[in-house]
Parts: C-alpha cells; sequence; structure tokens
C-alpha cells in the first residue's frame, strides 16, 4: 500500500472532526421557506408541497442520505484498511533485508568491515540458494493485497454513498464540459447542502410525533472535495498497482527480464554478470539481490555480484552428477 494514502486520510478526516455541525431546528428554516400570502403561510416558488406530487411518485424519487454523521468515522476505517498489507509484510518479513544491507555503506563503515560484510552475504546467498522463494512470494502477496484493498474501498464507498461513487468521479469531470444553464452538479446530488428532515419528539399527550423541516448540511460542502479526491486517488493507486501486478506476473512468467530489470537498477555491473547469476538463481535469490542493488552503494555492489557469479561458478562445477543442476536455469 503507498504509504501517502493512510496520512491524506487522516487529514481529510480532521476537518470534519474539529467541527461536527449539528441541525438546527425545524423552526429556524421554516421561515425563510414560506411566504405569508392571505392569512396563511404558502411554500415559496420552487419549494414543493406534498400535495404536489402523487405520494407514491414522490416516494419512490427520495433518497436518504444516512452517511452524512459517519463520514469521519468512515475515512479513519479506510485510513486503517491501507495500514493491513504494510502490517502484514513487517509481521512476514523478519528484517531479513535490513539485516543483509546492514554495513555495506562504505561511507559510514571501514573498508576491513565493508570487505567482511560482503563475504558473509555472499558466503550466506550461496548456502541459502534457492530458499528464498517464499520471500518474494510473501511480498508479492502484499502488493496484490494492496491492490485488492484498495479496489474493495472504491466499492465500500460505493456502498456507504448509496450506490453512486463509483460513477461519481466521470459525472464530476463531465459537468464542468456541460453547459452552464443545462447541467447538474452531480456534487450537489451525491452531498446536497439541504434536505428534507424528519424530526421525532414527543407530542402534548405523550405520543411521539413526527415533525418534517429543512436541514442544512455543511460539512457536504468539504464532503463533495474529500470524496471527489479520494475517487481520483484511488483510481490512479488501483490503475498503477494493477499494473505492477503485471509486471510481477511478466517477471514470474519471462525469467529473461529478470537480468535486463536488475541492470537498469545498477548499470555499474555488467549485464554478463548479472545473467549468469540469474540464470543459476532461483526468483527468490533474484529477488534478494533485486532489492539489495537498490539499498547499498552501486560500487559495493557490483563487487558482491562479481565475487558470488564466480562462487556460484565453482560450487556449480563441483557439482558433476547433479542432473538438472542445483544452480541450473531450469527452475523458477
Amino acid at each position: 500500500m503507498p504509504l501517502p494514502t493512510p496520512p491524506v486520510l487522516y487529514v481529510l478526516a480532521v476537518p470534519p472532526v474539529t467541527r461536527q455541525v449539528c441541525s438546527q431546528t425545524r423552526e429556524n428554516f421554516e421561515g425563510h421557506f414560506l411566504t405569508i400570502e392571505r392569512g396563511s403561510q404558502v411554500a415559496q416558488p420552487g419549494v414543493g408541497t406534498p400535495d404536489s406530487y402523487d405520494e407514491e411518485e414522490m416516494e419512490s424519487k427520495w433518497r436518504f442520505h444516512n452517511y452524512y454523521q459517519w463520514v469521519v468515522f468512515f475515512l479513519f476505517f479506510q485510513a486503517a484498511l491501507c495500514y493491513i498489507p504494510k502490517f502484514v509484510w513487517n509481521a512476514s518479513e523478519g528484517g531479513l533485508m535490513k539485516t543483509i544491507a546492514e554495513g555495506l555503506n562504505p561511507g559510514l563503515h571501514k573498508e576491513d568491515e565493508v570487505s567482511s560484510r560482503k563475504k558473509v552475504i555472499i558466503d550466506y546467498i550461496v548456502k541459502h540458494i534457492r530458499m528464498h522463494n517464499g520471500y518474494v512470494f510473501k511480498y508479492w502477496f502484499c502488493e496484490l493485497l494492496s491492490f485488492i484493498n484498495i479496489v474493495g474501498q472504491l466499492f465500500l464507498i460505493d456502498r456507504f454513498l448509496g450506490g453512486e461513487f463509483l460513477t461519481y468521479g466521470p459525472r464530476v469531470a463531465e459537468f464542468t464540459e456541460m453547459d452552464q444553464e443545462e447541467r447538474v452538479d452531480p456534487m450537489i446530488y451525491v452531498f446536497p447542502r439541504m434536505t428534507k428532515c424528519h424530526f421525532h419528539k414527543f407530542g402534548p399527550s405523550g405520543t411521539l410525533e413526527r415533525h418534517d423541516a429543512f436541514c442544512l448540511l455543511p460539512l457536504n460542502i468539504l464532503n463533495e472535495k474529500v470524496f471527489i479526491a479520494i475517487w481520483f486517488w484511488y483510481v490512479i493507486l488501483a490503475t498503477l498497482l494493477g499494473a505492477l501486478l503485471l509486471y510481477r506476473i511478466a517477471l514470474l512468467t519471462l525469467p529473461g527480464l529478470r537480468p535486463r530489470a536488475m541492470h537498469k537498477h545498477n548499470k555499474a555491473v555488467p549485464i554478463e554478470t548479472v545473467e549468469a547469476i540469474t540464470n543459476k538463481t532461483s526468483i527468490g535469490d533474484w529477488w534478494i539481490l533485486y532489492v539489495l542493488s537498490r539499498n547499498i552503494d552501486p560500487l559495493v555492489y557490483r563487487d558482491i555480484m562479481t565475487k558470488l557469479s564466480k562462487e556460484i561458478e565453482t560450487a556449480n562445477s563441483n557439482m558433476p552428477y547433479n542432473s538438472g543442476g542445483l544452480y541450473s536455469s531450469s527452475s523458477v
């Protein structure tokens, strides 16, 4: 899961938390929408009354906005969901990469210490050759989990907003290009600033009575911007994560891509050396070396790869009866 996502959701949730605006009583609103005519109160032009519509037709057009008071909690819940892939990875990784890369920075450690660490890493990889497939598959599973998380949240938000979220972004984009006199703002449709409210209170005789009134929903002015930002952010994340998963599948099924991917991040290592190591190791070993190339000094990495290539070649030549070869390129 991309790290900026949870903090972004927390920041978006702060304004509603700091000022949860409660609806005022019906008497404060009715005066604004009623006018005096012939001694009675009638609705202002544009404000309908129950007599204006057929009852069934009117009820069929009702939309209930029950999400309003839960937006803050929902945003915090989303942020918590975004931490799940990172939590799963931290719990399963065990600090292996940190341990391997430790002590390899020539600017912070003496030369003899760096040389000693390089030898330890080479011995470790040779000794544990083809034993790292579980490591790479756990990492890629967490990337898949991030993709499922984002796509699942898109549908979760859509459910939360009454089925209006999945098409929210395109409708807002289309709205900005329409004629000003003909367009209907989808943000106002999904996040109205004024609604019909039902208030229940006890009457003079103790019976529960329902009162209708107009309610202002001022936080929806902010919510409409928050959720349009979330829509575009999540769609971008889902697209990038989907492309990343396709790239991982290509690396898994097309071994020829692995040397090029590794060489791209560290051109100090000859491509021939990279290919020699990749052809004699599994995808798990390749992944360890690939991630290592992005975390240590390029020259130190070149020395490790050069010596590792010789060690693997020596070990392979000492196993003439290994049909298929422990270090052959026949397996993943």
